[in-house]
């Protein structure tokens, strides 16, 4: 099932995509929830971000193919973006003043579902709703002189995620895939994480509880490309879909 948050006419909704249609539902599906028999068009609807998360959670050097020249951490590398970077599909990336090194970062996002607190990795993975495409733009300037990574991954527009939510995907196996103007910058499987999605929801759930519609980034595979004004950057993850964003001055 792929799970949509629209906006049609100025009026925002949730709904199960099937073909060219939306199934429409009476309300979030963080909660509980049914279908109420209408169906709208996706050409009439702008998708907007899946889910407005109470807060954002990012793992770093979560791909071993991402490492480099460090060591495996022991732990997953918890940072925290806010929820407001969240930027929806088609969304527009906003390159800020003062640093000109932006990048782009493609990855599998984990969208959790019931509130989850000192979990297990097996109880986690039964809180998790689904996952979709993130990208988690980052200064680099920024992010290699500042103390904290505030601005540098959670600036506006920093978070874009999308288009869907898919549940009933085998993210440990995924295909993920960036582009930058049609051209594939990135390009890896979900195999390759050092740490699993249950493993790293288990872990930031010791001491931050997740709450659903709770976003977690789970880091970037192999080397990330710096961004212009113009680009076009794509982030496809296999049955998952295709986020899109344009990036601007």
């Amino acid at each position: 099932m792929k799970l949509a948050r629209y906006d049609l006419n100025g009026k925002v909704g949730y709904g199960i995509v099937a073909g060219s249609h939306l199934r429409v539902l009476d309300a979030c599906p963080f909660t509980d929830y049914s279908e109420t028999g209408d169906t709208v068009s996706l050409e009439d609807v702008r998708l907007l971000a899946p889910t407005m998360p109470s807060k954002v959670l990012a793992v770093g050097l979560n791909y071993r193919s991402h490492l480099g020249d460090a060591s495996e951490p022991k732990n997953p590398e918890i940072f925290i973006k806010t929820p407001s970077c969240i930027n929806d599909p088609e969304g527009d990336i906003v390159l800020p003043e003062g640093d000109a090194d932006v990048h782009a970062e493609g990855e599998l996002v984990v969208i959790i579902k019931e509130r989850t607190t000192k979990a297990s990795p097996e109880e986690a993975e039964k809180n998790i709703l689904g996952v979709t495409c993130g990208n988690d733009v980052s200064a680099r300037t920024w992010q290699q002189n500042d103390l904290q990574w505030w601005r540098a991954k959670a600036s506006d527009t920093f978070g874009p995620i999308g288009p869907v939510i898919a549940t009933d995907v085998d993210y440990n196996d995924l295909q993920l895939e960036t582009r930058i103007n049609g051209e594939v910058v990135q390009s890896q499987t979900t195999g390759d994480l050092i740490f699993p999605v249950p493993v790293i929801v288990s872990f930031i759930s010791q001491a931050i509880t997740l709450e659903p519609g709770d976003a977690v980034f789970t880091g970037t595979p192999g080397t990330t490309t710096a961004l212009k004004s113009g680009d076009v950057v794509e982030i496809e993850i296999e049955g998952v879909g295709v986020l899109r964003n344009t990036v601007v001055a």
